[in-house]
């Protein structure tokens, strides 16, 4: 039993230098949707459970929007995050050896999806898409799926005369910056619509299961009983947790199990890094995203 307890603490410690040896630091990037001490808070617990298992420091980036986090996967400086369907097309289209998708968040009935939200203050009488015609309609970020690319394919489909340029249908156009600026922005009134993200699944009153309103919710920044849903888009895949193609092979499985397990370990932790209530993680590929990559190279390109 010594020799047997003794072999495996060799190989725990070899484990771990041979992280130490091949990586100095663990970088955790975080996809915009809320102000960023709120992201880096959501994500605290994330520092102790990696710096743990790799035996290496851990630090923790919250861009200031979507591209931030690209880029930085594409330029090397992040090892992992949690992108959006259409960030992780972005990333393929410019550099397909950049980062592999390993897992993707499961809801609470078991699905893998999300929807495109559209929504607007309940005292403006705004119950339609076509009822914000003359009205300013806000995008979150253009490197959102659910904060542009699919509703900027699906609400011209509404009707033959909506068209997303400013002026045309809609009074003006705009770019909020991120989820939490577009619920903001419609909540305070200072735009007159806009889209964002959620499960679906839940109660409205709640912001939904999870998501950017669920987390606005969280955060006291709106009470839901003021804003009402004017539009849902089709199911859209859920984005990918993903890792740098070049970190070593058992950095990758390591983190992919820390993940994939979390919901397990730390249901709170789980909570924040997923944007609400979930049922963990599942694992997931490639070609879960083809429609999107290929929808966001016809719309945007890379």
């Amino acid at each position: 039993m010594k020799t047997t307890l003794s072999l495996a603490l060799a190989t725990t410690v070899l484990a771990t230098g041979a992280f130490a040896q091949e990586i100095e630091e663990f970088r955790i990037g975080i996809l915009g949707g809320e102000n960023a001490q709120d992201r880096l808070n959501s994500y605290a617990c994330m520092v102790d459970y990696t710096e743990e298992a790799l035996g290496v420091p851990v630090k923790l980036f919250a861009p200031a929007d979507y591209n931030g986090v690209i880029q930085g996967l594409l330029g090397g400086t992040l090892d992992m995050a949690w992108l959006g369907a259409s960030g992780y097309a972005a990333t393929y289209l410019q550099d397909p050896e950049a980062v592999e998708p390993v897992l993707v968040k499961i809801n609470l009935d078991g699905s893998h999806g999300y929807h495109s939200i559209g929504f607007a203050r309940a005292d403006s009488g705004i119950t339609s898409i076509e009822e914000l015609k003359g009205k300013t309609f806000g995008f979150g970020d253009p490197n959102s799926t659910s904060g542009y690319l699919i509703p900027s394919i699906e609400i011209p489909q509404i009707a033959s005369d909506i068209t997303m340029e400013p002026g045309e249908y809609f009074g003006d156009v705009v770019f909020t910056g991120g989820h939490e600026q577009t619920i903001v922005a419609v909540y305070n009134g200072d735009i007159e619509g806009g889209v964002t993200w959620a499960d679906a699944q839940g109660n409205w009153e709640d912001g939904y299961n999870s998501g950017a309103l669920r987390k606005a919710v969280d955060a006291g920044l709106v009470d839901m009983n003021e804003l009402v849903q004017i539009w849902k888009s089709k199911v859209i895949p859920e984005g990918p947790v993903v890792v740098r193609k070049a970190l070593p092979e058992e950095v990758k499985v390591t983190m992919t199990e820390l993940v994939d397990n979390l919901y397990e370990k730390d249901p709170d932790c789980a909570y924040g890094v997923a944007a609400g209530d979930t049922l963990g993680f599942d694992p997931v590929t490639h070609d879960e995203y083809l429609s999107i990559i290929a929808a966001r190279e016809a719309v945007i390109g890379q």
